[in-house]
């Protein structure tokens, strides 16, 4: 490899490192101030540089938000697409969903909370509407766990699947206004003791 290659591949590298800082900087600001709040300045402030050094970067708010959002789905999509792919009885992808729900929050925690404080505003520009996609299809995907359930034994019968399905989605998601990485339980745990508390209440005896 030639010196110039190599420098160059280097460059590459040092300025996807310093994009990725960047956005996990503006990830933090957007979720704790709030998306429409908050201007490039207070981003580039966060990030320890000038206003107009970040558009090197970005072009624009909304390009951040956006690589922020779909990076978080992209990666929540993969995790459940594997538990879905993997043959496991409704019970079981039941477990497997929420311990990988718990997981994306402790990986994206302010992705989790923009999503739930912006997405209905910005999904209503076509830039985005892969949110609305993506909320239509995470029901779909708990509402047939919960149905076959149901048909094949493993949850009773006398409980709304629809009620069951919204109380796992704010109960599970919520988690992430208050989760915190460094905090004394690790997501696995939480995870764990939420499946404790909900599973047995919806399985049939």
């Amino acid at each position: 490899m030639s010196p110039r290659r190599r420098d160059s591949e280097s460059t590459a590298a040092a300025r996807a490192e310093r994009r990725a800082e960047l956005l996990a900087t503006a990830a933090e600001v957007f979720a704790s101030r709030g998306y429409s709040a908050t201007t490039v300045r207070e981003v580039a402030d966060a990030a320890g540089m000038l206003g107009g050094s970040l558009y090197y970067h970005f072009d624009s708010k909304e390009s951040m938000v956006d690589e922020i959002l779909s990076t978080f789905l992209t990666d929540m999509w993969a995790a459940y697409d594997r538990v879905l792919g993997s043959g496991l009885g409704a019970r079981e992808t039941f477990h497997e969903l929420i311990v990988e729900s718990f997981r994306t929050i402790d990986r994206y925690r302010p992705a989790v909370v923009i999503y739930q404080n912006e997405s209905k505003h910005l999904a209503a520009g076509p830039r985005f509407s892969y949110l609305l996609d993506s909320q239509r299809r995470f029901r779909e995907m708990w509402l047939s766990v919960l149905d076959r359930g149901v048909l094949n034994g493993e949850f009773r019968a006398d409980l709304d699947t629809g009620l069951i399905y919204r109380f796992i989605r704010d109960t599970v998601w919520l988690a992430a206004s208050w989760y915190r990485g460094d905090g004394p339980l690790p997501a696995d745990e939480i995870a764990r003791q939420y499946i404790a508390m909900v599973l047995e209440g919806i399985l049939a005896t």
